[in-house]
């Protein structure tokens, strides 16, 4: 006869990682359904989002820039970027200091889908933790500390 498996919690819904994996594959399943139409990861959503909020204080983002800004492995940025230049969202151009970095900027398509996905992804951010109504505020807090304890 199998031993009784022993867990802390009592049942998953008393699991934080358990409802945090639950609350993340809804939300990216949300996030896919807006997403798709304009020919979009959210992988690749996030990285345009990276770069647009980048280039608003410096014209010279590279890839690492927005690595760390999106909290992305290098390699994995590397290879989405290289998608998004193949869909002529991003262009990558020789650093002008940096002969090891490249310069990544949005095309005016980028923006253009960049502006759309925004649009869509925040009405869908909306619609989705709406149910918290004025607890979103305090949820976020929440987010943003457990983000800074458990990052590298």
């Amino acid at each position: 006869m199998p031993k009784e498996i022993d867990f802390h919690f009592k049942s998953p819904n008393d699991s934080p990682g358990y409802l945090l994996g639950q609350l993340t594959m809804l939300w990216q399943r949300k996030l896919k359904k807006v997403l798709d139409p304009l020919d979009l990861t959210q992988t690749q959503f996030v990285l345009l989002a990276a770069l647009g909020w980048l280039s608003k204080k410096n014209k010279a983002v590279t890839q690492v820039d927005i690595a760390n800004q999106s909290n992305a492995d290098r390699m994995m940025v590397s290879k989405v970027l290289r998608t998004l230049e193949d869909k002529k969202f991003i262009t990558r151009q020789e650093h002008e200091t940096d002969t090891r970095a490249k310069t990544i900027q949005l095309t005016t398509g980028g923006e253009l889908v960049l502006q759309q996905a925004i649009i869509a992804v925040e009405n869908a951010d909306l619609d989705f933790f709406a149910t918290l109504g004025t607890n979103l505020s305090s949820f976020n807090k929440n987010m943003v500390q457990l983000i800074d304890k458990n990052s590298d």
